[in-house]
C-alpha cells in the first residue's frame, strides 16, 4: 500500500540521515534463519493443508515495516529471502508449529512499480490475499472489487505533523489549518492523496495551505524551521524526526487524519471478491491464525522486527528501516488504539462505519469512474471468519 498517501514513511528521511543497519549483506538472497517463530509452542497444531492452497501468497502495499508485523510473525524458521524479487517464503506457523502450507510475502510499492494492490491482485491470480484500505476498495469497487476479511489495524496511522514550538496552541488538524493560514505556512503532502481532497472539500483545511510537493524527504520540513506542517505516520515520523533526522532532532506533534472523519480501515487483508466463495474453507481456518499472529506480534514484536530489518537490508531498494522504528511502531499501534479489540476481539469491521465512509469517499472518487453504483458495506467486507475469542485483552 503504499499509495501516494503512504510513500513518505521515512524512505528518504532515513536515507538522508545515513542510518547504518547491521546484519546480512544487502542484495543477497537465499535462506536466512529467523527468530520470528522462535517462541514456546502454545496451543494446538493447526492444519491448513486440506483447506488452503499449498502456498498462501500475500501482496503487501509497501516495503517490510512494523505495520506488517502480523504477517511476518507467521513465518517459520529459516524462511527463504529472494532479494531480487523482494519476497520472503517459509512455512506458515501457528502456535509454534507448521500448518502444513507455505507463506509467501511480497513487498509492494517500489517492488511492484507502485502498482495499486487491487490491480496487482487482478493481474496476478497467484496472489491469495492483498492489503487493501477501505478508500482504495471504494475507489476500485467497480472494476477491481475486493472483500476484506481481517482488519489487523482498526485505525490508520496516517497523520499530519507540526512543530509544537511554533504552534503551541494547535491541538487538531482543523486548528492547524487556521494557524497555517494566519502565518503563511502550508501542509506538505503527496499530490493526489484522497484524504487531502476530503479535508479540503469538508472544510477542515483551507485550499490556501495545501502544498502537494512532498517528496518523502525531511528537507523542506527542516528548512521551513517549523513554519510548515507535513504528512506522516504516527507509527514512524515522531520517532524518526526526533531521533534519526539530525537536522531536526526534536519533538513533533501530530494528529491522526482519522480524527477528521476520513476513517478507512488500513491495509485490511482482502481477497478478490469473486474468489471469496472458493476461499471460504481456507479463510475459516486461516483468519484466526492471522488474528493470533497479530496479537502475538503486538505483545512481543522484537524478533519479528529483527526479521523485518533483515529483509529491508537484503531488499536494498533505498528504503531504510530498523528495529528501533519497528518497536516504536508496535508501541504506537497499541498506545493510540490503531490496533485494538473491537467487539471484544481483534480484526472486526463495523457496518455503520463502512456506510459512513462510502458516503464520504464516493464523491472524492467520483471522477475515477470505478466506484460501483449502489455500493454497500457488504460489498467491501465480511467478519464471518473471525474468531471472537482472540484479542489483545486488557
Amino acid at each position: 500500500m503504499r499509495t501516494t498517501t503512504r510513500l513518505g514513511v521515512a524512505t528518504a528521511a532515513l536515507a538522508a540521515t545515513a542510518i547504518a543497519l547491521t546484519g546480512c549483506a544487502a542484495g543477497s538472497s537465499g535462506s536466512s534463519t529467523s527468530t520470528a517463530s522462535a517462541k514456546a509452542a502454545t496451543g494446538p497444531a493447526v492444519d491448513l493443508s486440506s483447506a488452503c492452497p499449498a502456498k498462501i501468497v500475500v501482496q503487501t502495499d509497501w516495503n517490510p515495516e512494523g505495520e506488517h508485523g502480523h504477517l511476518y510473525e507467521m513465518l517459520g524458521p529459516n524462511p527463504t529471502i529472494d532479494a531480487s524479487g523482494k519476497t520472503v517464503t517459509g512455512d506458515l506457523y501457528a502456535n509454534g508449529k507448521s500448518t502444513g502450507v507455505q507463506l509467501e510475502i511480497r513487498a509492494g510499492g517500489p517492488a511492484i512499480g507502485y502498482t495499486k494492490v487491487a490491480s496487482q491482485m487482478y493481474q496476478d491470480k497467484s496472489i491469495t490475499l492483498g492489503y487493501m484500505s477501505t478508500d482504495e476498495q471504494v475507489q476500485f469497487s467497480g472494476n477491481l472489487p475486493t472483500t476484506a476479511v481481517f482488519a489487523e489495524n482498526d485505525q490508520s496511522p496516517m497523520s499530519i505533523m507540526w512543530d509544537p514550538a511554533t504552534y503551541p496552541k494547535v491541538d487538531s488538524i482543523a486548528s492547524l489549518g487556521k494557524a497555517l493560514e494566519k502565518d503563511g505556512g502550508v501542509v506538505r503532502y503527496f499530490n493526489g492523496a484522497a484524504y487531502m481532497t476530503y479535508l479540503e472539500q469538508s472544510g477542515v483545511l483551507p485550499k490556501s495551505v495545501l502544498d502537494g510537493s512532498y517528496d518523502g524527504t525531511p528537507a523542506k520540513f527542516v528548512s521551513a524551521g517549523g513554519k510548515d506542517a507535513q504528512q506522516g505516520f504516527a507509527t514512524a515520523e515522531p520517532y524518526i524526526y526526533q531521533n534519526q533526522v539530525a537536522a531536526w532532532g526534536k519533538k513533533v506533534d501530530y494528529a491522526l487524519v482519522s480524527s477528521t472523519g476520513w476513517n478507512p480501515y488500513p491495509e485490511a487483508m482482502s481477497v478478490r471478491t469473486g474468489d471469496l466463495a472458493k476461499l471460504t474453507p481456507c479463510l475459516k481456518a486461516l483468519v484466526p491464525v492471522m488474528q493470533q499472529a497479530d496479537v502475538d506480534y503486538l505483545k512481543a514484536p522484537q524478533a519479528t522486527n529483527d526479521l523485518i530489518t533483515k529483509l529491508v537490508q537484503q531488499y536494498n531498494n533505498g528504503w531504510t528501516y530498523d528495529a528501533k522504528v519497528g518497536a516504536f511502531a508496535a508501541s504506537q499501534m497499541v498506545k493510540l488504539g490503531l490496533a485494538k479489540d473491537t467487539d471484544g476481539y481483534i480484526g472486526s469491521m463495523d457496518e455503520q462505519r463502512m456506510q459512513d465512509f462510502i458516503a464520504k469517499a464516493t464523491p472524492v472518487f467520483a471522477g475515477t469512474g470505478d466506484v460501483k453504483s449502489d455500493l454497500k458495506p457488504s460489498d467491501l467486507y465480511t467478519n464471518e471468519f473471525l474468531d471472537k475469542t482472540i484479542g489483545l485483552g486488557d
